[in-house]
């Protein structure tokens, strides 16, 4: 006498592009279930990279916006407002949350705010009007800095 076979999760299973939360819920209950042959794996790898990626861009965007905010705050003091402070305190926070749920992201901080510097750089030649050369050539700030919630440049 045979195994009786497991009767299936959903009627038929979901295309993760027709119905991506659909989808997700079935791959989950099919996790917890351990019948990792019908797990959409492809899919789920592509996802999870997904995933990865915009852990890692979310990141790198709050440094941009720190770092380019803390250019405008040294480069034009006269026009220093509680909005850049505000922005500044914001991405802070947001820097805090990623590298506090995902540690290793930390560990690559002087990697991503090499990478993010230029760009910070444009959107404050943007913002000021000043020209690119009156901005260092690599980022002034640490890290660590970049994080610290009581530090700004004189």
């Amino acid at each position: 006498m045979g195994l009786a076979k497991e009767k299936p999760l959903y009627p038929s299973p979901t295309e993760h592009k027709t119905d991506f939360d659909l989808w997700l819920r079935e791959q989950i209950a099919l996790l917890r279930q351990r019948r990792i042959d019908e797990i959409d794996l492809p899919n789920l790898i592509e996802e999870l990279e997904d995933m990865a990626k915009a852990r890692r861009n979310a990141l790198r965007s709050a440094y941009r916006l720190v770092i380019a905010h803390l250019l405008k705050w040294t480069f034009q003091p006269a026009r220093r407002s509680a909005s850049w402070e505000i922005t500044i305190t914001r991405e802070r926070a947001h820097i805090a949350d990623e590298e506090n749920l995902s540690p290793s992201l930390r560990a690559d901080a002087a990697e991503i705010v090499h990478y993010v510097y230029g760009s910070a750089v444009r959107e404050a030649v943007a913002e000021t009007g000043l020209p690119r050369s009156a901005f260092p050539a690599e980022c002034p700030w640490t890290p660590e800095e970049l994080r610290d919630e009581d530090f700004l440049p004189d």
